[in-house]
């Protein structure tokens, strides 16, 4: 029952500096951010959808949904702010599985975690310079996001992960918006303290350094549903919960109020087809309430190129080996047609 520290990895500036974004890309960076952030202030019109597999397993397959994915967003382009989810890390309730693609970069071979961070940095950055997209990931590891924030337009804290300290304080210094997800619980207050918590000046140690951070205004909710004590699944995307939700979550008590709905997960029960379904429920909530229309900015929905998901090993290119997708003709479909009713 001890810790055998193994070795020292590079710093994340080295790996950074090893595999560098182009200076074309480094330049647009900061207009792609600026769209990002004008939606989650209501600054613009448009909405977020952070789209994208489960979890990012497969480099080529990867990229082959991001290439289609970037064609799609330049036909949406005036009413909806496409973020690629690039999720190369899976929490475990249990601990145990594929845990992605930190743990496992060769699936045949045994774990090797710098591997890992080179292969989630390389993933990253071919979408980004194939694509032209920034990118969006979990934030499962708090002291790993550096090896990848010159890349990322968007970071997610997890239902599992929303109640603990130090993502929230990481969380109020990082300089993109972040996701916080209503807990595996489904306390609203809970999911509200955490935006509090990383929408303030906070002083903490991190990777033995003294930080201060100036807090992250573009901090906001993410509504992903929840399981209760029954076992039974409670979505809250539903007209009334978001109703509720507006009348705590005000710009009085908030900066810039901001709700993106997950459409999958616990939202959904874990049935992916269900997405465009709740795509539509909330669009006609956001039309028949003006403060749910103001709140919602966006969606978050689980895609990849084939429908359903496989087991780890199963061979079946560019589907799911965690929760299952809505494959690609299904995703073109909901896109298109939620860029219709903007």
């Amino acid at each position: 029952m001890t810790m055998n520290f193994k070795r020292r990895l590079p710093i994340p500036k080295e790996i950074r500096e090893e595999m560098a974004l182009s200076p074309e890309m480094a330049a647009r960076k900061p207009a792609f951010d600026a769209q990002v952030a004008d939606v989650i202030c209501g600054r613009s019109d448009k909405r977020l959808l952070l789209v994208g597999p489960c979890s990012a397993d497969n480099e080529d397959a990867v990229l082959d949904y991001m290439t289609r994915l970037a064609a799609l967003r330049d036909r949406v382009a005036e009413k909806v702010v496409i973020v690629p989810r690039v999720y190369t890390n899976k929490p475990r309730t249990k601990g145990t599985g594929y845990k992605g693609l930190l743990h496992n970069p060769d699936p045949t071979g045994a774990p090797d975690l710098l591997e890992g961070v080179k292969a989630i940095r390389h993933m990253h950055l071919r979408v980004v310079e194939e694509t032209g997209m920034f990118t969006a990931d979990e934030m499962l590891y708090p002291a790993n996001y550096q090896y990848l924030i010159d890349l990322l337009a968007y970071v997610a804290v997890g239902a599992r992960s929303v109640e603990n300290q130090e993502h929230r304080l990481v969380a109020s210094g990082i300089p993109v918006p972040v996701g916080l997800k209503n807990p595996t619980g489904g306390s609203t207050a809970v999911m509200l303290n955490s935006i509090t918590a990383a929408q303030a000046k906070q002083t903490f140690i991190y990777r033995n350094w003294e930080v201060e951070t100036t807090g992250n205004p573009l901090a906001h909710a993410v509504l992903r549903g929840y399981v209760g004590l029954d076992g039974i699944n409670y979505p809250n995307y539903h007209y009334e919960y978001l109703e509720r939700l507006a009348e705590k979550y005000t710009p009085e008590r908030y900066e810039n109020p901001a709700v993106v709905v997950d459409c999958n997960h616990d939202n959904s029960g874990k049935r992916p087809l269900e997405q465009l379904r709740i795509v539509n429920e909330v669009l006609d909530s956001m039309g028949r309430s003006e403060a749910i229309h103001g709140l919602v900015r966006g969606f978050m929905v689980e895609s990849y190129i084939e429908d359903g998901n496989q087991p780890v090993g199963g061979g079946v290119y560019g589907k799911s080996i965690t929760d299952a997708c809505l494959g690609w003709e299904k995703t073109e479909d909901l896109v298109l047609r939620m860029a219709e009713r903007l």
